[in-house]
């Protein structure tokens, strides 16, 4: 009983790191990936162009490698973070290009006439995007948001790589040093605690903007 109470307090300490990285990646991740998304769509095609790579780049090659890119390559042209930091701009900068291909798909999803409707009442278009625009389009994004927000739990496992004690490293540590497997059950249960929160969470975000569309 002792044993199990020592492993689950030493993964609690390893839950403040994975939970550390998901909240910092995600506050930090959604307006940048609204701000991507914008300039995707924007008129200005220097720009444009320049979002459609980075989203490119971000969306083609896998996390894994961006977060080793951003540890070991930086350093060598005088770059110098830590752990926590390195960890924390690979992974806000993968997912705000995930999230950024979303929202875009949600702003062109609304139709053309709102936009001239809001035209014809005097509205410029910072204020078509804030008043009518983007509150319809986060209604429409939910769902894969939701998506994207439960796989950022399950990736920060990720970071283990970079020797950081986060919930997975904690376990295996757990697991060779003491041969039980009871540590990766404890991992899971937390990650699906987790996992779980957030379901009920994007659910009941969904059900107060649904009620607009009745």
């Amino acid at each position: 009983m002792d044993s199990l109470l020592n492993t689950v307090v030493l993964m609690l300490e390893g839950t403040q790191v994975t939970l550390q990285i998901f909240f910092v990646t995600l506050i930090a991740s959604l307006p940048l990936g609204l701000l991507a998304a914008l300039g995707r769509i924007s008129s200005i095609k220097p720009l444009s162009r320049l979002m459609e790579f980075y989203i490119w780049l971000m969306r083609g090659t896998p996390l894994m490698l961006q977060l080793l890119f951003v540890y070991f390559a930086l350093p060598m042209v005088g770059i110098m973070l830590p752990d926590i930091a390195a960890a924390l701009l690979a992974f806000t900068l993968n997912y705000a290009a995930y999230f950024a291909e979303i929202f875009r798909a949600g702003i062109q999803s609304i139709s053309r006439g709102q936009y001239e409707a809001a035209k014809t009442l005097g509205l410029t278009h910072a204020q078509t995007m804030q008043r009518i625009i983007i509150p319809q389009m986060i209604r429409h994004v939910l769902p894969p948001v939701s998506n994207e927000t439960i796989n950022l739990v399950k990736d920060t496992s990720l970071i283990y790589i970079l020797a950081m004690n986060d919930l997975l490293r904690v376990a295996r540590t757990i697991v060779q040093r003491e041969f039980d497997m009871t540590p990766f059950v404890v991992a899971a249960v937390f990650y699906l605690i987790m996992t779980a929160v957030l379901t009920w969470v994007f659910k009941k975000l969904e059900a107060h903007y649904g009620k607009y569309d009745k």
